[in-house]
């Protein structure tokens, strides 16, 4: 596998792991996302996806919506610290395109990086 793979290390698995996260977050915020981060022991940063039915109804809209936001992540993780992060989708999301969901995904990583590099 390449650099840019998405094992099992590189994601929030348990119930657990969420909790962690919620209980103590730093938060970065647009209207179609909010992402979560809370600094971690892992080596590497871990990701972790809610997008609830009530907020994108359509299946194919939320793994669509999923896919990207892995996909972003991949090609970011190298610039994360070492931090949890949960990627929570809000209502509108899947009126999004996928070059807009980049780009609003890549502002938020860099607040993120920002924030919790501190």
């Amino acid at each position: 596998m390449g650099e840019n793979h998405f094992s099992r290390e590189l994601r929030l698995l348990t119930p657990s792991h969420f909790t962690h996260v919620f209980d103590n977050a730093t938060p970065a915020v647009s209207p179609s996302f909010t992402v979560l981060a809370r600094k971690s022991d892992n080596p590497t940063p871990r990701l972790g996806i809610t997008i609830s039915k009530k907020r994108v109804r359509k299946a194919h809209d939320r793994n669509r919506i999923k896919r990207l936001i892995r996909e972003s992540f991949r090609h970011k993780r190298q610039h994360l610290p070492n931090v949890d992060i949960i990627v929570i989708g809000k209502s509108g999301a899947d009126n999004l395109s996928n070059q807009e969901v980049f780009t609003i995904l890549e502002k938020l990583w860099k607040k993120l990086a920002k924030r919790c590099s501190d």
